[in-house]
C-alpha cells in the first residue's frame, strides 16, 4: 500500500533536477576561525596568527577550508528549512574545490541546485545530488562541488 506523508516541507519526490536555492549570507568572524581552530586542533598560523599570516601567501589570516565547507552545509539547511523533516544523512562530497580564501569579515552565501536523484522502487528514501557554489560578498566563487544526501520520500509505492 502506498504511504503519503502529511508533513510539510520538501521530499525526495519534490527534488527534480534543476530546482535551485540561494541562502542568506553569513558573516565569517575571527571568532568563527579561532573556534574552529580550537575545535579541530588545526592552529596553523595562517588561521591563528595575524603577524605570521600577513607574510604568508594570502596576505593575512584566512578561514580553514573545511570551515567554509561546514558553513556551506549549514547554510544549505538554514536557508529554507524545507528539508528539515526529510533529510536523513549526508553521504559524501565529490569534486570539492577550494578556489579562493575566505577571510574573517567575509560574507558567504550558498547557491545550490539539484543535479541528480535516484531511488529504488518501494524504498522509503532516495539519493539526491546537489551542485553547491559558495560565494563571497563580491560574488567570487570561493568553493564548489557536489554534495550527496539521503532524503526521505513522500510517497512510497
Amino acid at each position: 500500500m502506498a504511504g503519503v506523508s502529511s508533513r510539510s516541507g520538501l521530499w525526495w519526490d519534490d527534488l527534480e533536477p534543476g530546482r535551485s536555492w540561494s541562502s542568506d549570507p553569513r558573516t565569517v568572524t575571527a571568532r568563527d576561525v579561532s573556534s574552529f581552530a580550537d575545535l579541530t586542533g588545526d592552529d596553523h598560523p595562517l588561521h591563528t596568527d595575524a603577524d605570521a599570516a600577513a607574510g604568508g601567501p594570502f596576505g593575512g589570516v584566512v578561514a580553514h577550508g573545511l570551515l567554509g565547507l561546514s558553513l556551506a552545509h549549514g547554510l544549505m539547511w538554514a536557508s529554507t528549512h524545507e528539508l528539515d523533516e526529510s533529510a536523513v544523512a549526508f553521504l559524501g562530497i565529490r569534486d570539492w574545490q577550494f578556489l579562493a580564501p575566505i577571510r574573517p569579515d567575509d560574507e558567504v552565501r550558498v547557491e545550490y541546485t539539484v543535479v541528480a536523484r535516484s531511488s529504488a522502487p518501494g524504498k522509503p528514501r532516495g539519493v539526491v545530488e546537489f551542485d553547491v557554489r559558495v560565494l563571497n560578498q563580491h560574488d567570487d566563487l570561493v568553493q564548489s562541488g557536489v554534495k550527496t544526501m539521503l532524503i526521505s520520500r513522500k510517497v512510497v509505492a
